[in-house]
């Protein structure tokens, strides 16, 4: 793909833009959430299955309050209006839980792969699914719920 100059500006603008930076920024503390429930779940003895369902319920929570107020900037909070990004949101997640679950089960269970190896792999991937699917589906802005 031959990109020219201003093509090369809007997508390094959009890369940088501050919607991309502080998803970076409350993706890699989400993860980081993640990591250290999952981490210490593990430490206390739980099956790594049982750590990684909690770990994400744990980072579900704090990626929704964080995306909807700080990087989407979704400020309705109406009753009906927050339940419907709420259930979207944990929708979503679910689906990449389901694929982060089933990452983990294929690569360390059935792969032998190291625990870490596996945890990174899918941390990395679903860090852009989600972020494709809350700026899609979930978070829209306000002239673009009716559509």
């Amino acid at each position: 793909m031959n990109l020219t100059i201003p093509e090369k500006n809007e997508m390094l603008r959009k890369l940088c833009s501050r919607e991309s930076i502080t998803y970076i920024i409350f993706g890699v503390l989400t993860t980081a959430v993640d990591w250290v429930s999952y981490t210490a779940l593990w430490a206390m003895g739980a099956d790594y299955r049982v750590s990684t369902a909690l770990s994400w319920a744990a980072a579900v929570l704090f990626a929704f309050v964080t995306n909807k107020f700080f990087v989407f900037r979704s400020f309705d909070t109406g009753l009906w209006y927050l339940w419907k990004e709420f259930i979207s949101f944990v929708a979503c997640r679910a689906a990449t839980g389901v694929f982060t679950m089933g990452g983990m089960i294929v690569m360390v269970g059935m792969l032998g792969w190291p625990e870490f190896i596996g945890k990174l792999i899918v941390s990395a991937v679903s860090l852009v699914l989600n972020y494709i699917l809350s700026k899609l589906f979930i978070f829209k802005k306000a002239g673009d719920r009716e559509k």
